[in-house]
C-alpha cells in the first residue's frame, strides 16, 4: 500500500469509526461530512511528538485499535502541524504537541464546514486554556488525559469518551505519565480561524 492508499484508508476508517458512535451531539457533524471522492495532494511533514505513536499503538483499546494502527501506518505521508509559536507556548510544549488534518481546508479530503484530524500530546503536557468560534468534539483514542471546560473541575477522560465544546467555550487539556492521541472535529463556516489563548493560563 503506497502513501496515497494509506491516507485514503485512514479517511475511510475514520468515517467508519465515527459512524459506529450513536451520540446525538455527533449527528450535526456527521451530517456535514463531505461525501466526495475528490482528494487534495498534501505535502508530508513530521514533528517530534510522533515519537510517541508506537506507544499509543500498543496501548490502544479494542474500539480504536484498527484506526490507531492505520494512523501509525499513514503518519509518514501526513502533514503534521502546529498552531502556535515558541513565544506563545514555549519550546517544551511544541516538542510534545502536533496535529494532522484529514478533512478540512488543508487535509486530503476537502471540506468547507467540517475539519477532522488527529491531536497528539506527549506525557506531562498542559495544553493551555483556549477557545474558538468553531464547535468542537474530541474523541480520545489512546491514552488518558484530563479536560477542563469553562470554569469546571478537571476531569479524566478515557478513550471512547466524546467531549463536546460549544462555540467559544474555554477549555484546556493536560496529560499525565502517558501520551494522548485524540480525534477532533470542528464545525464552522470559518475553518481557517485560529484558537485564542486566555493569556493568564499560559505557563
Amino acid at each position: 500500500m503506497d502513501a496515497t492508499e494509506k491516507g485514503e484508508d485512514l479517511v475511510a476508517q475514520t468515517w467508519r469509526l465515527l459512524g459506529t458512535l450513536a451520540a446525538p451531539v455527533l449527528a450535526p457533524f456527521l451530517a456535514e461530512w463531505p461525501q466526495t471522492t475528490e482528494r487534495r495532494a498534501v505535502a508530508s511533514s513530521a514533528l517530534p511528538v510522533l515519537r510517541w505513536l508506537p506507544e499509543l499503538v500498543r496501548d490502544a483499546p479494542s474500539f480504536s485499535t484498527a484506526l490507531v494502527g492505520a494512523l501509525h501506518q499513514a503518519a509518514p505521508s501526513l502533514a503534521w502541524r502546529q498552531t502556535y509559536t515558541v513565544r506563545e507556548v514555549g519550546a517544551r510544549f511544541l516538542d510534545c504537541y502536533g496535529w494532522s488534518e484529514i478533512a478540512g481546508e488543508s487535509g486530503p479530503l476537502p471540506s468547507k464546514r467540517i475539519a477532522c484530524g488527529y491531536l497528539l500530546l506527549g506525557p506531562d503536557t498542559h495544553y493551555p486554556r483556549h477557545r474558538h468560534e468553531a464547535e468542537e468534539i474530541y474523541l480520545p483514542l489512546a491514552g488518558t488525559a484530563a479536560w477542563q471546560q469553562g470554569d469546571g473541575l478537571w476531569r479524566d477522560r478515557s478513550p471512547g469518551t466524546l467531549i463536546y465544546h460549544v462555540s467559544d467555550e474555554a477549555h484546556a487539556m493536560r496529560t499525565g505519565e502517558h501520551p494522548l492521541l485524540a480525534l477532533y472535529l470542528w464545525r464552522s463556516a470559518h475553518l481557517s480561524q485560529k484558537a485564542r489563548f486566555d493569556a493568564s493560563q499560559i505557563d
